[in-house]
């Protein structure tokens, strides 16, 4: 039985529909996948590795560091571990964070989404300035900056 022309056009139009639908499923599903890879990425951080000695774990981002005080003991050796919690699209900085100290010649920089650390032993005892010098407005920034307190 031969088929009219309507009926052709209207089959092909049920086709074309079809592989839309496909099309526009794959699409969406895609979507969907690549903005679950960058919520987990940004919700879901993997553990630091665990260090030996005294280590002070301290987190950077454009809103400042998540410590404003450390204390620690005169003549007793201590890992700061900086971590920068920004990526590398912040133009200010380009993600990377600074922790530094003059008075004790400390100064270490973590690069965007990493870790990075520094060992010392402080020699002085007293309340000295950290700061990160690298963004976001630098020493000047009421959120990058803190205290060490060096207690005898």
């Amino acid at each position: 039985m031969k088929k009219s022309p309507r009926a052709i056009h209207k089959e092909a139009r049920a086709q074309q529909k079809r592989v839309r639908s496909l099309i526009f499923a794959v699409i969406v599903v895609g979507v969907l996948g690549l903005a679950g890879y960058y919520l987990k990425s940004a919700f879901i951080r993997t553990a630091l590795e665990p260090m030996a000695g005294n280590v002070i774990d301290l987190e950077a981002s454009m809103s400042g560091f998540d410590k404003t005080e450390i204390r620690v003991r005169a003549g007793r050796p201590v890992t700061i571990r900086l971590t920068s919690l920004d990526n590398e699209h912040h133009t200010d900085g380009g993600g990377k964070h600074q922790w530094a100290v003059d008075e004790l010649g400390v100064d270490v920089i973590a690069q965007p989404e990493s870790s990075n650390y520094v060992t010392f032993t402080p020699n002085k005892a007293g309340s000295f300035t950290f700061y990160c010098d690298i963004c976001c407005g630098g020493k000047a920034n009421p959120t990058m900056n803190g205290q060490i307190v060096v207690e005898a």
